[in-house]
């Protein structure tokens, strides 16, 4: 039925006649990684599609030309209208030309777009805010502006059954999202199974996902259901899907269309609902050109992707995961405080490119509390520094004050100290106890310094 105020034009499409817009409602259109907002009338009918025709027109090569309908009124329908990556509904797929009701605030996934019907109290979108602590492991820190659009995107993905991929270097942090928006969703109650695509092979793989009845192989003494059967109503996240065979791709497409999945061995297909997450570091569109990954399943996949900047593009974030993961390692390793960090070593830390990035920081931090036990305060003696030298970390960017260093910091600093111990070490006969007390630091703390600056260790001991 059209309401008041609409017409039809010639292929059927209604248009919105601006004073019968109801300033209550409003779609959200999550796409790729944008999300947009469409005012919406108070009754009547909305089109949906890839076409100019259509009232709300979305570009995404998973939408068909005329997709979808919504019926606005007192109840609100949607209707697919014969598309060819079809419409879903708490993730059941509807059959074409059948109207389905939906409440407000429920996520509808128009091919791999999705799309909700808000109210006046939800229709702006809030400005964009730290994610609540109830959503994230207690180390993580989001403060970059991109980080946080990035997290309160992922927060309202995380409200529907769309599936989602996660795009970024190795170390970014891509696992803590999934959690993240696993926690957001309404199925938190329910299991997040984790699984490494690449730590397995290929039949240890299906095993895992689909379970095996009794016999199936050499060694299934009984019958086990798999990770998907056990994470009914949950969430399971699959990382590095870049690096699962191609063989298995065919099968977990299967399982994405249908929502069904047949043990090893088993004939009885077995209905499960699960929301998929996906990640990787690998440009599939690449390996889909070089034929190692199927391009129908990365478009399955890939309901909406969020990308997650490198640490090096979001260098305010820096400072407080290295305190983070010191108050951390500190912890792990029995002392009742973490050292400060000297100027020198902030600056070092916030000028480095990270290739690594979260985990490579995690990890020098790490090494600095075990390096400095004799010692308040890390300082560039408790760094890796010509390793950071080495990858990534110029010496220009090191002459360049930062926010939180000396203009003093730079790399004639290390120079300077590599030249002192080696001054001192002369002056002492190689003895490292005595050249230690000469350059007012601990023997231990002079023998990480030697490793840090590639000197040897003196063999030669002199009495004095």
């Amino acid at each position: 039925m059209i309401g008041k105020g609409w017409r039809i034009d010639d292929v059927g499409t209604a248009k919105i006649k601006t004073d019968c817009v109801n300033d209550g409602l409003t779609l959200s259109v999550i796409a790729a990684h944008t999300l947009t907002t469409h005012p919406l009338p108070s009754e009547g009918a909305v089109t949906i599609g890839r076409s100019a025709k259509a009232i709300v027109r979305i570009d995404d090569a998973s939408v068909s030309r005329a997709h979808a309908i919504l019926q606005l009124g007192a109840t609100c329908y949607v209707e697919d209208l014969g598309s060819l990556n079809g419409t879903r509904v708490g993730g059941t797929r509807l059959e074409p030309r059948r109207r389905q009701a939906i409440a407000i605030g429920e996520a509808v996934e128009i091919g791999s777009v999705t799309v909700v019907v808000l109210s006046a109290s939800h229709a702006a979108p809030p400005p964009p805010h730290a994610p609540t602590a109830s959503t994230l492991p207690g180390w993580v820190v989001v403060r970059d502006p991109a980080m946080v659009r990035l997290y309160e995107l992922a927060e309202r993905v995380a409200q529907g059954t769309i599936s989602v991929l996660l795009l970024g270097e190795t170390g970014t942090g891509k696992e803590v999202l999934a959690e993240a928006i696993h926690r957001a969703s309404p199925r938190h109650k329910r299991p997040l199974l984790c699984l490494n695509c690449a730590a397995l092979s290929e039949n240890l793989l299906e095993s895992e996902l689909f379970g095996h009845e009794k016999g199936a192989f050499s060694g299934a003494i009984a019958a086990k259901p798999g990770l998907l059967e056990t994470a009914h109503g949950g969430t399971v996240f699959l990382d590095e899907i870049g690096e699962m065979p191609l063989a298995l791709q065919a099968k977990l497409l299967r399982v994405l269309e249908e929502r069904r999945i047949t043990r090893v061995g088993g004939l009885k297909p077995i209905p499960i609902d699960v929301r998929f997450i996906a990640a990787t570091h690998r440009e599939l569109e690449q390996e889909i050109r070089k034929g190692t990954f199927r391009q129908d399943f990365f478009y399955r996949l890939n309901g909406i992707s969020l990308v997650i900047p490198a640490l090096r593009e979001r260098p305010a974030e820096i400072a407080e995961l290295a305190e983070a993961f010191l108050q951390r390692a500190s912890r792990e390793a029995g002392r009742r405080e973490a050292p400060p960090i000297a100027e020198e070593a902030m600056a070092l830390l916030q000028r480095h490119s990270w290739p690594g990035n979260i985990r490579e920081l995690r990890n020098v931090m790490e090494r600095a509390v075990l390096t400095c036990v004799d010692d308040p305060v890390i300082t560039l003696a408790h760094l890796p520094v010509e390793k950071m030298l080495a990858t990534g970390t110029s010496a220009e960017s090191l002459t360049r004050p930062g926010p939180a260093a000396a203009t003093q910091t730079d790399l004639g600093f290390a120079d300077d100290e590599r030249s002192r111990i080696v001054d001192a070490l002369n002056k002492c006969g190689g003895n490292q106890s005595h050249a230690a007390r000469l350059l007012g630091i601990s023997r231990g703390t002079l023998g990480v310094r030697l490793a840090t600056y590639g000197l040897p260790r003196p063999r030669k001991r002199t009495s004095f």
